[in-house]
């Protein structure tokens, strides 16, 4: 069924200008309900107009899959990074009663995909434009079981996005049995992505990686999608359908997690230069 909310409006051809550059759909030609939602050029998401309960993108696939940790039923989430909602959308449409906010640096993009894709309605799902550290700190505590960031200035997240302290307030608003997930694109030696486990364990005892294997054994680049949560992360259901899914995905954890982040510097607020690109030779390769 399609996305509770309202119809939507006709939707455009071509780029529409937005704060940050422009916007653009462009449907599959064999798929006419596929939308991809293009920023500055770049795939943000993807929607299927006539099914809600449906995401395209392998990472957000697998952040789906991560979501069978939490109880079954509704629950509160906070998206940094909402471009085109795939993920909200996904949410209100599989536990329904869910209450989220959707935070996004652009303004006109946020009203542009309200209007497009017919969303949700606060306060099941609140829009929000912000800078998305900003967005976190003003939340209370303990008040959200699902945070995720999925947030990009070009090919990489903000480096503000990625700090111990960054986590912390992640570990401030979540509620006991929460769960973080953070979405990582890196190339080759996946010297980011190393970096960011190490930064997530610092915070978090209970963390996990995910990824395509093929990214994981660093042989091109991709998207991994980091999990943490302040208790033990059940992840036997979680396993399965990873393994389930048309691009097969792995999941690390333990030893093997512990070893792929050997050696990566966990980052810092301050000082700036803290954090730089770094092939590290300690991280360990993951095993076949």
């Amino acid at each position: 069924p399609p996305a509770r909310g309202g119809a939507p409006t006709a939707l455009p051809e071509g780029p529409v200008a937005i704060d940050t550059g422009t916007a653009e759909l462009r449907r599959d030609p064999s798929e006419p309900d596929l939308v991809t939602l293009l920023v500055n050029g770049v795939p943000s998401s993807a929607l299927d107009l006539a099914d809600a309960g449906r995401l395209e993108f392998e990472y957000m696939q697998q952040m789906a899959a991560l979501t069978e940790h939490l109880p079954a039923g509704p629950v509160d989430a906070v998206h940094l990074g909402a471009a085109g909602c795939a993920l909200p959308r996904w949410v209100d449409h599989t536990r329904p009663g869910s209450r989220q906010l959707g935070v996004d640096i652009d303004a006109r993009l946020l009203e542009l995909v309200r209007a497009w894709f017919a969303l949700p309605r606060s306060p099941r799902l609140r829009l929000r434009a912000a800078d998305a550290r900003t967005a976190l700190e003003g939340l209370p505590s303990a008040s959200a079981d699902l945070v995720i960031r999925d947030v990009f200035a070009g090919d990489s997240t903000p480096q503000a996005l990625t700090t111990a302290e960054f986590c912390a307030e992640v570990a401030r608003v979540l509620r006991p049995g929460g769960l973080y997930l953070a979405n990582c694109a890196d190339r080759p030696p996946l010297a980011d992505a190393r970096s960011e486990v190490a930064t997530v364990r610092s915070v978090w005892p209970h963390t996990a990686l995910v990824a395509e294997v093929g990214v994981l054994r660093g042989r091109r680049y991709g998207n991994l999608v980091v999990a943490a949560g302040p208790d033990p992360l059940q992840l036997d259901g979680a396993r399965r359908t990873l393994r389930s899914l048309v691009v097969p995905s792995r999941l690390v954890e333990g030893a093997d997690l512990a070893d792929f982040a050997r050696g990566a510097s966990v980052r810092h607020d301050e000082p700036r230069g803290a954090s730089v690109r770094h092939d590290d030779p300690g991280a360990a390769p993951l095993p076949g």
